[in-house]
């Protein structure tokens, strides 16, 4: 099969077109003829190695999110069968091997396509689409009626949380870079983007009227960010970190979260267990799939590029000259 190999850690044109064996299913997994996959931030990590794959999962072979055609199912190790059978049209997420013609993962963290979807619109949702609604919904508990900031409304966690939080009856804040993103992000569902570059994220939440406490705020950018979404929390809020773009350290007081009794917590998926996994899919395909196959949230597909020119679309990721996720799509 053909594949996007990381020949080395480095740039963009360290990824190379390859040959590779068609992975074979170990029992409880499913093999996909992938016809699309989603591009993400650790990919990029681990294109310039400091993110390895985790046990099992391709080492040089990056990609997270896909979306296909099951080619083959496995046994379960007790010999029953499972819910997928050949020929069903799904997406997943994966722990690695995306950036391929075929990939296996676990039977549990497969979704079907939602009604009217592509390939390459399914194949954006899994990697984001998992991540918001365990560390939002799952670990931060949102509510109806609870206000919610996330930082970077225009990348794909960011455009997805807008829409999830929106949809769910929240009152949506949000930060991005330029003032054709921050509408981008008003159009989605924001109640308010916020120009990091001319305003201060934390005077502009404070100068609303009514000021709104934040019930939950979920941050990729730590560093200097991480006092001032403390500050900006209502008594007993939810600061939840899935990154740290401008640092991994940051002064906070300790007195403050213990007054107004604050929760600072975070997560990484990749390294989770399939059982973890397959708990999102369940809850995703239950309360999200029906609202995406409505039309009531949207996938966001910014770009669509061959499987071959997959060091031009990480170029054009890590310029942040795009609204929503980059897609690569198979010969």
């Amino acid at each position: 099969m053909k594949a996007i190999i990381i020949t080395q850690p480095g740039e963009p044109g360290v990824l190379q077109l390859a040959e590779r064996p068609v992975p074979v299913p170990a029992a409880g997994e499913v093999l996909i003829k992938v016809k699309a996959a989603g591009l993400n931030r650790p990919d990029i990590a681990q294109r310039k190695g400091r993110y390895p794959a985790p046990e099992g999962a391709p080492a040089d072979i990056p990609g997270l999110e896909i979306a296909g055609i099951l080619e083959s199912v496995a046994e379960k190790k007790d010999g029953a069968g499972g819910r997928w059978k050949a020929g069903d049209s799904v997406c997943a997420l994966v722990s690695g091997g995306g950036y391929a013609e075929y990939c296996c993962v676990p039977e549990g963290q497969c979704l079907p396509l939602p009604e009217n979807f592509s390939f390459a619109q399914a194949a954006s949702l899994p990697e984001t689409f998992f991540t918001v609604w365990s560390n939002v919904f799952d670990r931060g508990k949102l509510q109806k009626g609870d206000h919610f900031l996330v930082h970077g409304g225009s990348g794909g966690i960011g455009s997805t949380a807008i829409q999830m939080a929106s949809v769910w009856g929240c009152q949506v804040f949000t930060t991005a870079g330029t003032p054709e993103k921050c509408r981008f992000c008003e159009e989605l569902g924001a109640s308010r983007a916020i120009n990091y570059h001319v305003e201060d994220f934390e005077e502009v939440m404070k100068g609303l009227y009514p000021s709104p406490a934040l019930s939950v705020i979920l941050d990729m950018i730590g560093g200097e960010y991480t006092p001032k979404n403390l500050r900006l929390l209502a008594d007993e809020g939810r600061l939840i970190q899935i990154n740290a773009a401008k640092g991994k350290s940051a002064t906070i007081d300790l007195l403050e979260i213990m007054r107004r009794r604050l929760v600072v917590t975070g997560s990484t998926l990749r390294a989770r267990d399939s059982g973890f996994k397959s708990d999102i899919a369940r809850k995703l395909e239950a309360n999200i799939w029906p609202l995406l196959s409505e039309g009531l949230i949207l996938p966001v597909v910014h770009a669509v590029f061959p499987l071959k020119e997959a060091a031009r679309a990480h170029e054009l990721m890590e310029s942040g000259g795009h609204l929503g996720k980059i897609v690569l799509e198979m010969p």
